[in-house]
């Protein structure tokens, strides 16, 4: 260590600066200095620090377990006889982090808390602490450079980080968070130590500024042209599927492989590629045969430009098309951050949990183009909150009005019981506390969660008229951490996983619709759970099957006087609401293992698929483990339809598989209430739950087993499996069938509905979701009469039929 200390009071380093005072640095002890400390780590500034709500007992014992390896120091500095920061200094070799980079001799690891903001503002005192900081550690001479490793959300560090010369190096995965590697060496650190104090916003410690290099440090030139060829695969593949574009063969290779070329709405313009025609009217495209001409010149392969050279044949005119492409960049922009975050690869994942196999998915909606258009995300609000870059956060909460706030639970929860599950008896006398302050009496509100995003961005301006008058008061942050699942705005709880999900609107414009939650059906959302447990879980087949739904709970929702009239499905009047459901890790048993649905189609940055891997550690024949899974999500949807006229939509993010033994064992399913409907009138419906009534053309109702299921996901999982496994595509639709027609042996008294609504038909209508974003890429289907914006293309051989034909012969 630097010196030797006699005591533990001793000034151990000071600086003296002309313009600003004296700043002196001294060792931590809990007699001092722990008060202060407690008081820092549980403001609502101090997040990353990760002791919010803390004890004052806690955070002793933290700072005691830090300080038993020898490797590892707390010190304090001092301005104008109060605390001003803390600093730990550790040896990156003996720590975590050195696992992650190559330590060199001379670093010291530095975390940095700052002393909370003051009312009356000191100019420049980040800077001037910071400096004292670097000052101290290099005055080790043994030390030549320093290496900090803030959380990729924390803006306000990396912007003080890189004004004092640190340079922004690898994103990394630590235990606790997702952290960027930012070096300060001491050649750097003197070169910057004369340079002026610019004043910047981003000193205050609530600014939202990130970096501009972190915004865009994963983007590289060779992976934007990776992820570029990539979607243009999918553009292909997708629009021909579709037949909104024809490509056609003009040569064959073999009896499986042929060149296809495909013309723009300029003809000069052509792509060639090597694919091969599966069931479906599904193309297998060889990636890296991709080649595009113009005037017979080849050119880079760019996903934007392809939507603009082909927007004729797409049908989509000039004032949607900046958008559709605004959602192809971002789209893009996600695809090269998934591609260099580092996350596991397919075998790591085969044995990973349900929130690292949540994360690391790479691809969204296999059947959307653009599927990744959040728009409305910052590039910093892209690192805090999207799914993929695997960080969490706390809520929000505010307090609304009873006047204006509704609740709607099951009798089980009434809201008192869900408000102390979800924050507990301290945090909520800590709100009533906050609510009294301003003057006002907490038996009159009903606490509501919300996005800190729907927060800063939506409602503290569009409800400022609330605010004013105290409809509305914001309590700040609650303890528990939260990681947005793949449906970006249902949050799962990592501190105490086995309490509710929490669904929150959050208004950006994502895949077709801006993401709201309507007091239309939140309200009615705990009952229709209850009706549709009441009818299921008696079923004995579905006892017999183990699906369960992850129901929903409980529901809070604002009402904003401004904006009722213009009825539920408005954007405004989805902005304050938030939804509870069940944790599947409430239900499953030990032994058992979550996953969701769509990393059945997972295919990892180095371009290997999951579902093999998934296989190959189950010890199961790949025929059997399809059993399985054709068991556990096939047969209750089918299940659903013909004994009960209900559908759902069972597509991959909506499902959560439980593993045991690497092999599927039965299902959840989830986002139930906007979704699920009755196709017949003739079900008896509550008063309250008539609109889960659907009036359905009967050649239209089969498609929620046709479009969501076989075309929908099927279509995409007998691609991987010919194309990363070599397995017979004919064989797996055979199995699909064998599966159908081992229900319908056990149902006799259903043939008539069996032979009605075929699911060996020769072929069913082509039902087209590109279509639709195309269309209208805002607001894609009429919430009211889900029917009347479907987009038809024809018709799609099913798979199935083949096998009816031979059972007749």
């Amino acid at each position: 260590m630097k010196t030797d200390i006699n005591s533990e009071k001793a000034i151990l380093f000071e600086r003296d600066y002309s313009s600003f005072g004296k700043v002196e640095v001294m060792e931590y002890n809990h007699e001092d200095h722990l008060d202060s400390l407690h008081d820092w780590v549980n403001r609502d500034y101090a997040f990353f620090w990760g002791l919010q709500n803390s004890s004052v007992e806690n955070v002793r014992e933290e700072y005691d377990r830090l300080l038993e390896p020898d490797h590892y120091y707390i010190f304090i500095g001092m301005y104008q006889e109060k605390m001003s920061f803390l600093m730990e200094q550790y040896n990156p070799k003996l720590d975590e982090v050195g696992l992650h980079y190559p330590v060199q001799n001379g670093d010291a690891g530095i975390h940095i808390i700052l002393a909370p903001s003051n009312k009356k503002k000191i100019e420049n005192f980040s800077w001037h602490m910071f400096q004292t900081i670097l000052d101290f550690v290099f005055c080790d001479p043994e030390i030549n450079r320093i290496v900090v490793e803030p959380d990729i959300r924390n803006k306000k560090m990396f912007a003080i980080c890189q004004r004092v010369g640190f340079e922004l190096d690898e994103i990394i995965e630590l235990p606790h968070k997702t952290a960027q590697l930012a070096f300060l060496t001491r050649e750097k650190h003197n070169q910057m130590k004369n340079t002026s104090i610019h004043k910047r916003s981003v000193l205050n410690a609530h600014d939202n500024t990130v970096s501009p290099q972190q915004s865009t440090a994963h983007i590289s030139s060779e992976v934007w042209a990776k992820a570029n060829r990539l979607l243009v695969r999918k553009e292909l593949t997708e629009f021909s599927h579709e037949r909104i574009l024809n490509p056609q063969p003009i040569h064959q290779f073999d009896e499986a492989w042929s060149l296809y070329q495909v013309f723009a709405d300029d003809e000069a313009i052509v792509y060639e590629f090597k694919a091969r025609l599966l069931m479906m009217n599904q193309l297998l495209i060889d990636t890296d045969t991709i080649v595009k001409r113009v005037n017979g010149e080849n050119q880079d392969l760019d996903a934007v430009l392809f939507i603009k050279e082909f927007r004729n044949q797409l049908g989509i005119d000039n004032n949607r098309l900046p958008v559709y492409l605004e959602e192809i960049l971002s789209t893009l922009h996600g695809s090269v951050f998934k591609h260099t975050k580092g996350n596991p690869v397919a075998a790591e994942l085969a044995q990973a949990d349900f929130q690292t196999i949540e994360q690391a998915m790479m691809e969204g909606h296999p059947g959307f183009v653009a599927n990744n258009g959040r728009i409305g995300f910052d590039s910093s609000d892209y690192i805090s909150y999207a799914p993929e870059a695997g960080n969490s956060f706390s809520l929000l909460w505010l307090a609304g009005h009873k006047d204006n706030t509704v609740y709607s639970g099951l009798e089980s929860l009434p809201y008192q019981k869900t408000i102390i599950q979800e924050l507990g008896e301290e945090i909520i006398g800590k709100f009533n506390e906050a609510i009294e302050n301003k003057g006002y009496n907490p038996d009159d509100y009903l606490f509501i969660p919300v996005h800190p995003w729907q927060w800063f961005n939506k409602l503290s301006n569009i409800f400022a008229s609330e605010i004013a008058v105290g409809r509305l008061i914001c309590l700040g942050y609650s303890p528990d951490q939260y990681m947005a699942q793949q449906s970006i705005r249902t949050l799962f709880n990592i501190s105490n996983p086995e309490k509710f999900y929490t669904k929150t609107s959050l208004s950006i414009l994502n895949m077709g619709f801006m993401r709201g939650l309507p007091l239309y059906y939140l309200g009615t959302a705990p009952k229709m759970a209850v009706w549709l447990e009441d009818l299921l879980y008696n079923d004995p087949y579905i006892q017999r099957n183990g699906y369960r739904m992850l129901s929903e709970v409980a529901s809070v929702s604002y009402v904003n006087q401004y904006f009722e009239e213009f009825g539920p499905h408005n954007d405004y009047n989805k902005m304050i609401a938030s939804l509870w459901r069940e944790s599947p890790m409430a239900n499953v048993e030990e032994g058992q293992t979550p996953m969701t649905m769509a990393a059945l189609l997972h295919i990892d940055h180095e371009g290997n698929a999951l579902l093999p891997e998934l296989i190959k550690a189950s010890d199961l024949s790949t025929d059997d483990w399809l059993r399985s899974y054709f068991k556990a999500y096939l047969s209750p949807m089918v299940h659903c339809f013909y004994k009960h006229d209900l559908v759902f939509m069972p597509h991959g993010e909506n499902i959560i598989l439980v593993m045991e033994n690497h092999a599927p064992k039965y299902m959840f399913l989830k986002d139930i209430t906007e979704e699920a409907c009755i196709l017949s009138p003739d079900v008896e419906l509550p008063e309250h739950l008539k609109r889960m009534y659907a009036p359905v053309p009967d050649d239209v109702k089969l498609l929620s087993i046709f479009t969501d299921m076989f075309d929908g996901f099927f279509r995409y999982m007998a691609l991987i499996m010919v194309e990363h496994m070599g397995y017979d595509e004919k064989r797996f639709w055979e199995l699909v069938a064998e599966n159908v027609s081992e229900y319908q042996e056990e149902f006799p008294e259903l043939n008539q509905k069996f032979e009605k609504y075929d699911l060996f038909a020769e072929d069913f209508k082509l039902s087209c979701l590109n279509r639709l974003q195309l269309n209208d890429n805002k607001q894609m289907i009429d919430l009211d009469d889900p029917v009347a914006l479907l987009q038809f293309a024809g018709r799609l051989e099913n798979p199935l039929h083949i096998f009816k034909a031979q059972e007749s012969i």
